[in-house]
């Protein structure tokens, strides 16, 4: 048996290896232009369809499988982001079980929709492109029936021609042989020689019938399903971006409303910080109020909006000691100066008769009772401000201040960046010291009292 089966299949190796000699020179007759080779230029074309049909259905089914990936890689960064909030989500804050179930509704909406894809479209479309390999297959072997097809007719067709010339040649060695052999021998070589003739064009006709018969069948089957198989594309086409695109549109849609209703929970989250957050100052603008200002610009601050103050000093300064009346303060300004040439039984005029008196007299004194030794104001400087309160500077631009401490007011070369309340200035001990008012700062108006 063993043997048997060796004679087989060394006998169907022997027949393929000669079936593909005989292709390769029937291919090489057709390319040298000695032998003429069956067309079809509609089959041609539907080939032509089916390798383009092929080409872009693999494409269409490498990207759909990338954008599968992505999705599953979408979700397993989705469910690590949410893991992370619900890790770090304190159980008293608010919606700690609002936000765990929300975590578990985006969990579960992400594995529905990708197991969605693999449903209505990516199985579909590994389906249709499972048909196309053994289509292919089938091509190649109508290919090679139609060389076998082509070799046999051109085989019967050299057979038909050259049977007279074959009978010329059976001819003469019969007229030799009819002088050497008896008539009854003569009739049997005779019928011999055109039964071998005859053996080899009917030998040559079947396999001419077997090879037409089996290209035929092949060819017919792949006409019918090439035109049917590049039609269905479309359908493919439609059914898979109609299953996407639905499913994205759901996905996005249910994935809005979680986000709607995290995002409520992070709103009410900051309201309950902002409730249990303690009241803090606002600005500078609302330190200890200030005693310098007029009537009239205490009316117009709070009718008109003040600029955006700077931060506000650490605690208001203690409230100013009331300055004394016009009066008093010009008689002790005048004593102070006429000391020694003063009348002692000065007359001291009645308030409403020496306001505006004393007020000048006041004014004129105060270069000699400011503290300073300079009997006049450096060049740029305003006027002078003495520290009524210590002040400690919280801020790279501000001056430190120690109650007693006279400071020369200076202009802010930006008018717009003056904060309401605020002056700019130099320390008076700095300029003696350094005769440089580029040391300077801003301070609070409030803590200070004009000179």
């Amino acid at each position: 048996m063993a043997e048997i089966g060796k004679g087989v299949n060394a006998g169907k190796l022997a027949s393929n290896v000669q079936k593909r000699i005989t292709r390769a020179q029937e291919k090489m007759m057709q390319k040298l232009g000695k032998a003429d080779e069956t067309k079809d230029t509609a089959f041609e074309e539907e080939v032509t369809n089916f390798n383009k049909q092929m080409l872009e259905g693999t494409k269409l089914q490498r990207d759909l499988k990338t954008y599968l990936a992505a999705v599953k890689t979408m979700h397993e960064c989705s469910k690590r982001l949410q893991d992370c909030l619900a890790d770090m989500y304190e159980p008293d804050w608010f919606g700690k079980e609002e936000m765990d179930a929300l975590a578990e509704d985006t969990d579960v909406l992400w594995t529905d929709f990708h197991q969605k894809l693999v449903d209505s479209a990516v199985i579909n479309m590994d389906n249709y492109m499972a048909q196309f390999p053994d289509i292919k297959a089938r091509i190649a072997k109508r290919e090679r029936k139609l060389v076998d097809f082509d070799s046999a007719r051109h085989h019967f067709a050299s057979i038909q021609k050259s049977k007279k010339k074959d009978e010329a040649k059976i001819a003469k060695p019969l007229a030799l042989m009819e002088k050497a052999a008896p008539g009854w021998a003569q009739g049997i070589i005779t019928a011999h020689q055109i039964a071998q003739t005859n053996l080899t064009r009917n030998q040559a006709e079947e396999d001419l019938g077997r090879a037409q018969k089996v290209f035929e069948e092949i060819n017919y089957d792949l006409q019918e399903e090439l035109p049917a198989l590049w039609n269905s594309r479309i359908g493919l086409y439609v059914t898979t971006f109609q299953s996407v695109a639905g499913l994205e549109e759901k996905f996005h849609r249910d994935m809005g409303k979680l986000n709607l209703n995290l995002v409520d929970i992070m709103t009410k989250l900051e309201e309950q910080r902002q409730a249990k957050k303690p009241a803090k100052t606002t600005g500078k603008s609302e330190a200890a109020p200030n005693h310098n200002l007029t009537m009239a610009e205490s009316e117009s601050d709070t009718t008109t909006e003040a600029p955006k103050p700077r931060p506000a000093p650490p605690g208001p300064p203690v409230q100013r000691p009331p300055r004394p009346s016009p009066v008093k303060e010009a008689k002790q300004d005048i004593i102070n100066l006429f000391e020694d040439a003063l009348v002692p039984n000065i007359n001291v005029p009645q308030p409403s008769q020496t306001d505006a008196a004393a007020t000048t007299l006041s004014n004129a004194a105060t270069t000699v009772t400011n503290g300073s030794s300079d009997a006049e104001l450096p060049s740029g400087v305003l006027y002078k401000v003495k520290a009524l309160h210590d002040y400690a500077a919280t801020d790279s631009d501000e001056l430190d201040l120690k109650s007693g401490d006279i400071v020369l007011v200076l202009p802010f070369d930006n008018p717009d960046e003056q904060d309401d309340g605020w002056l700019l200035g130099v320390k008076e001990s700095n300029w003696l010291q350094n005769k440089d008012l580029t040391a300077k700062g801003v301070f609070p108006e409030n803590f200070t009292q004009r000179l």
